[in-house]
């Protein structure tokens, strides 16, 4: 055989081997961020415009997280901050709507102190998805009925619905491990 059937034989090769490598290393990527996103994982690829774009943004969400100084909360802010809850969950008896606000203003502080920026709804969510992608969806259920009970829209049976789904984050927040993020780097 001619000295270029073999060059192209060998280019092919390298070719097809780069592309399998490609593929296995996607694949292995596309299996690492449905384990650590979960549900959250299906929810923006089914948001974004392309799966690509879905996995871009998950890894940036990845990479800002790494960046945060996530910290547990201490055993004193633990037990204030429970008992904060206590009071919230009480109130909700005779004010489910002052409830309501109170839980968002409290998970809010409880994401302060323990290092996350909270400054913009959907920058909270995105950043806490990281490291609880199991609760994220109900953090933003409960944002969303909070918004239409500010709109007079909402129910009383919604309004408890948010607290719920309020409760479900704030319990994870309260754990006194470290985030998903800091035991197991993505």
């Amino acid at each position: 055989m001619a000295t270029w059937v073999w060059i192209v034989i060998a280019v092919a090769a390298v070719v097809v081997l780069a592309l399998v490598l490609w593929s296995a290393l996607r694949a292995r990527r596309t299996r690492t961020l449905q384990q650590g996103f979960g549900p959250e994982y299906d929810r923006t690829v089914a948001d974004a415009p392309s799966k690509r774009e879905a996995e871009a943004e998950l890894s940036e969400r990845q990479k800002r997280r790494e960046e945060l100084d996530i910290r547990p909360l201490d055993a004193g802010a633990r037990e204030r901050y429970a008992e904060a809850w206590q009071v919230t969950q009480a109130r909700f008896v005779d004010e489910p709507g002052g409830a309501i606000a109170e839980a968002d203003v409290l998970i809010q502080q409880v994401m302060r102190e323990r290092g996350y920026p909270v400054e913009d709804f959907d920058q909270r969510a995105a950043d806490v998805s990281v490291d609880h992608p199991e609760v994220v969806n109900n953090y933003r259920a409960a944002h969303g009925i909070s918004i239409a009970h500010e709109r007079e829209r909402a129910t009383t049976e919604d309004l408890r619905r948010a607290m719920v789904h309020y409760r479900s984050l704030f319990d994870e927040l309260l754990e006194s491990r470290q985030p998903a993020g800091a035991e197991n780097p993505r």
